[in-house]
């Protein structure tokens, strides 16, 4: 078993696993150079081949311990026909965005093998060209945030969803009924093309109240882990629950059944260590500004993060959000080799 899986499950390892949300993205040039190659963003993630591609770019410069499948977060409401586009430097927009509860009746239920199979595909030819001892992450965005998003229409701070959640909580919950099924579905057919890790990305529950957060964001999230936790097919495979802003839950996020938690850079990892105790594994938590630092810095935070953690299993290194498109490459390099004891070693 790779040492990313080992820690998940909390067991011993050789040494930290690494491996950077965002790894496969725009700080590369090779990266760019297919993006302009395939002509838009979503091509790039519907062009199963072109998407292997990319994910794959990270590994042959870093000896990173996981691999995530390129993709993005809002392939569920773009299968449901909702018009995802991206603008270059204004984000995802969605064209046909939830304003009524008819546009929610008429989802229906997501068949993910048919709408989304560029993406199992790509899994599935990521996963024959990887190493036997690189396993490979699928995702998800949680309910809540792809209802942001759905309800929105584009990113922000998501007025009309929030709105929704007081002014029709039946209509709300309704709609994060169908995307708890959806994403359950989804992950477990990524899991079913060779995922052998699933996150949930909760990039947008910080921005609730916190009985706003646990009614309409932590418990869609529980009901996917525990529809998947319940299938013998994915009972095994380990889940990761990412989020920004929700640091107080910790504790109400390690009761879900979940394996891990992805910490943001807000969280002390110690004090984050001491709350769930061994329930979960921590996943992070470097602040991902740290990287634009000179490379004595980036040594000297990598290692602080390593320090806050401390000894025994149970941590995998990553940043506390994705990685800036203006970074160097290089410094992605010093992080890994800072984490695998590279540096120190050179250093010694």
């Amino acid at each position: 078993m790779s040492r990313y899986l080992r820690a998940l499950r909390r067991l011993p390892v050789d040494r930290t696993p690494v491996w950077i949300m965002r790894q496969a993205g725009r700080y590369l040039p090779e990266y760019r150079a297919t993006r302009e190659r395939a002509g838009s963003f979503m091509a790039l993630c519907q062009t199963p081949e072109l998407a292997c591609e990319v994910t794959l770019q990270p590994l042959r410069r870093y000896p990173l311990d996981a691999a995530i499948i390129f993709s993005d977060i809002l392939t569920i409401p773009d299968a449901w026909g909702l018009g995802l586009s991206f603008s270059e430097g204004e984000g995802p927009k969605l064209a046909h965005p939830i304003r009524r509860a008819t546009d929610v009746s008429k989802l229906g239920i997501l068949e993910p093998r048919e709408s989304l199979a560029y993406v199992l595909e790509a899994i599935r030819l990521t996963r024959a060209e990887l190493p036997e001892h690189t396993p490979l992450i699928g995702f998800s965005g949680s309910p809540w945030t792809l209802a942001a998003y759905m309800v929105d229409g584009e990113g922000g701070e998501f007025p009309r969803a929030r709105r929704l959640l007081y002014e029709d909580p039946g209509l709300a919950g309704d709609l994060l009924d169908r995307l708890a099924a959806a994403v359950a579905d989804y992950l477990a057919a990524q899991a079913e093309a060779g995922a052998q890790s699933l996150m949930i990305f909760d990039s947008w529950g910080g921005l609730l109240a916190p009985e706003q957060y646990r009614a309409f964001s932590l418990a869609p999230m529980r009901r996917v882990v525990q529809a998947l936790k319940a299938d013998p097919a994915t009972a095994d495979i380990p889940i990761t629950l990412f989020g920004r802003g929700n640091g107080w839950a910790l504790e109400e996020l390690a009761d879900t059944g979940c394996d891990a938690l992805g910490l943001d850079w807000t969280v002390p990892l110690d004090q984050a260590r001491a709350r769930v105790g061994d329930r979960v594994a921590l996943q992070g938590n470097l602040d991902p500004t740290a990287l634009f630092a000179d490379e004595a810095v980036v040594i000297a935070e990598t290692r602080r993060v390593l320090d806050a953690f401390g000894e025994g299993p149970g941590h995998v290194f990553n940043l506390g959000h994705g990685i800036r498109p203006q970074v160097l490459p290089e410094r992605v390099g010093t992080v890994v080799e800072t984490v695998h004891g590279g540096k120190a070693a050179a250093e010694g």
